[in-house]
């Protein structure tokens, strides 16, 4: 099958995970990404382990996010190197970089100075917090983010601290946005025939996956999150009985639904605490403490077989072990293997977007530091002649 992307060329000045994650769905959409990085260590990625775990001289995590991508190594401050990356970057459709304010604009390779060497280029840009105001030069890093984003307000209990997210939540969707950002660059570009320049930040992204309560926030009278004191309760601005809740052998899942239905089907009594529908969030604790009452008394399976039959939005709370064994996540082909040239192995997700009803299964591993640079200044006719 064609992939929407082939044909065209993008470069990644990017490390770590935003930048590159946009870089893997281009890739996994059929450009050719080649991933730009410096003699010796390559992207800093390449030892930044999750759990130490490692493949070969790379961390997982490096493979995680760079399937389906050629490595050029190239010393930015080097004159000849950076004479081959501008002979490359005429020829590019896109390019990316993830550097802090001021590094590109000294070496010449800034939006300004790269549309003169291709005027039709789409720039991706990846800053943590801008590329102006106070924090212009603060460390871009995810768990920083969050921390100043008010997101570690939301989970957890209101005698907790702040919980911060179990994911690098800020990369990831600063990474999805430059994605949108860049497709979106491309429709323009051929409307228009011009580059374009594309910017995302981590804590505009963050801020954005926040949008349904920070709009709740701005909107009422300046109020912080009411973060539940029950346990099991998974959002400050819903009332009861959206949460978790523990049964005899596990936990359930209830999602928004009309809770004297569900009171009545599993036989609970909150007469005293439901006065009106504001009570659901007004006492919306202690409806949790009830309805998890009468929750421990039966299984798993007895409470949702009751629920679901009564058309009650719920589900059974899942670790990895059970998650991925079950047949929906079968049915989805979501895992694959890749080979790696030593001859190793490693299982990884898919992209998970279906085009004709076709799963997008990368061809190749992430790549060795600098494998492809020679092949690429041939290809190019990149080698400088004096």
């Amino acid at each position: 099958m064609n992939r929407p992307l082939e044909g065209l060329l993008v470069l990644e000045f990017c490390q770590f995970l935003a930048g590159p994650s946009a870089g893997l769905k281009l890739a996994d959409l059929g450009a050719r990404v080649i991933k730009i990085e410096r003699p010796k260590t390559g992207d800093a990625c390449r030892q930044l382990a999750i759990k130490n775990l490692f493949i070969g001289d790379d961390s997982l995590l490096f493979h995680t996010i760079n399937r389906n991508k050629e490595s050029y190594a190239a010393d930015l401050k080097n004159p000849e190197d950076l004479a081959r990356l501008k002979k490359l970057i005429a020829k590019a459709d896109i390019m990316t970089h993830n550097f802090r304010p001021g590094v590109m604009e000294k070496i010449g390779l800034d939006y300004a100075s790269v549309q003169i060497i291709n005027p039709k280029i789409i720039y991706g840009l990846v800053t943590g917090y801008g590329n102006e105001g106070p924090w212009k030069n603060k460390p871009g890093q995810d768990l920083l983010v969050q921390a100043v984003s008010g997101l570690t307000f939301l989970s957890g209990k209101d005698i907790d601290g702040p919980v911060p997210f179990g994911l690098s939540v800020s990369d990831i969707m600063c990474g999805n946005h430059l994605a949108q950002g860049i497709m979106a660059a491309l429709i323009k570009r051929a409307k228009t025939n011009k580059g374009v320049l594309v910017e995302v930040s981590l804590l505009e992204s963050i801020l954005d996956v926040q949008f349904e309560v920070l709009t709740t926030y701005l909107n009422d009278g300046g109020k912080l999150p009411d973060r539940s004191g029950a346990k099991g309760s998974a959002h400050a601005y819903l009332s009861a009985p959206y949460g978790f809740y523990q049964t005899k052998d596990g936990h359930l899942a209830l999602a928004m639904g009309n809770l004297l239905d569900i009171c009545s089907i599993i036989n609970c009594d909150i007469s005293d605490l439901y006065i009106d529908p504001s009570s659901t969030f007004e006492n919306r604790d202690k409806l949790i403490v009830r309805l998890g009452e009468t929750f421990k008394t039966q299984t798993n399976k007895k409470w949702l077989d009751l629920l679901e039959s009564h058309g009650i939005w719920s589900a059974e709370v899942l670790n990895y072990q059970l998650a991925t064994q079950v047949d929906s996540y079968k049915k989805l082909e979501i895992e694959q293997t890749l080979t790696l040239e030593d001859g190793l192995n490693i299982k990884t997700t898919v992209c998970p977007i279906r085009l004709d009803n076709t799963k997008l299964f990368a061809a190749n591993p992430a790549p060795k530091l600098g494998l492809n640079t020679p092949d690429i200044n041939k290809e190019f006719e990149l080698e400088i002649t004096t």
